[in-house]
């Protein structure tokens, strides 16, 4: 029996904010802000989020992943629709438990195979991922090959993140660091940086905004140096900061695609306004 792929990626991908040439299902976390409720991206969008935490910044947030009954029934919505197959692109496990919700959701549903990829990463990182498998299935490459490249190509994705504050990353319980550490990296501009397990830790100690960018930019263009990446910048409420940065790296490099993407609310949730990730993909 020949295979029929479908997709599904979570909202914390940002995908919602690219435009897909395949039908994909996203899977929403919630975002509970001010004792309201919103279903991300389909409620509230990353512009007008960052503009209330901006106006408001001591309003109450926080996110709610999407239950596992809710994930049961996309896949059973690609059954029905016939697919055989479904890839499901997740955020780090370290960073959320949907993950573990899209494992729970599988067991729910009989006669349709599906394998959860725990992406280790969020934003344009994991979109990439979905955005490779779209161009797999497009050239009929079967389910075992394209979970063998994502899974290879996940290896090779390196984000950098520079926050505004370590408030929200603190209070949600985002960050792995020691609690010591923390108290002092409160007083600066750290500079973090996602592990090859998909943890969000500590890189560097520095202490003004503009110190931590310049050596954002010293790392990542001593680290792309020769290398054929796939650059990607996720901005919050900081567009112009973002593009002022593209054109920096593309000034060092000018053969490179650098993708400018908003952080999606229920990611600037716990990241805060002010945050910028760098990240590429050695491809």
């Amino acid at each position: 029996m020949s295979e029929k792929i479908g997709l599904v990626v979570c909202g914390n991908s940002g995908i919602d904010y690219m435009s897909l040439n395949y039908p994909v299902k996203v899977i929403r976390s919630t975002l509970n802000l001010g004792g309201k409720e919103y279903e991300d991206y389909v409620d509230i969008q990353a512009k007008e989020f960052y503009k209330m935490i901006e106006e408001n910044p001591n309003v109450d947030v926080s996110t709610s992943q999407t239950s596992t009954g809710k994930i049961a029934s996309v896949y059973e919505e690609l059954k029905e629709e016939g697919y055989t197959d479904v890839i499901v692109v997740v955020i780090s496990s370290k960073l959320s438990g949907t993950y573990q919700g899209a494992i729970l959701a599988k067991e729910m549903v009989k006669d349709i195979n599906i394998y959860v990829l725990d992406s280790r990463s969020v934003s344009y990182g994991e979109a990439y991922l979905i955005i490779e498998a779209i161009r797999l299935i497009k050239e009929n490459k079967k389910k075992i090959e394209i979970i063998d490249y994502l899974e290879k190509i996940r290896d090779h994705i390196y984000i950098y993140v520079l926050v505004d504050t370590l408030k929200y990353l603190v209070k949600n319980g985002r960050l792995s660091a020691t609690s010591g550490f923390l108290g002092t990296l409160l007083k600066i501009k750290p500079l973090l940086s996602i592990q090859k397990d998909g943890s969000l830790v500590p890189y560097e100690k520095i202490r003004t905004t503009s110190k931590a960018q310049s050596r954002l930019i010293e790392i990542i263009e001593g680290n792309i140096k020769e290398k054929n990446v796939i650059m990607f910048i996720a901005y919050t409420n900081n567009k112009e900061k973002a593009q002022e940065l593209k054109d920096i790296f593309l000034k060092y490099r000018k053969d490179i695609t650098i993708e400018l993407v908003p952080l999606t609310p229920v990611v600037g949730a716990h990241a805060g306004p002010g945050t910028l990730g760098i990240g590429y993909i050695e491809i």
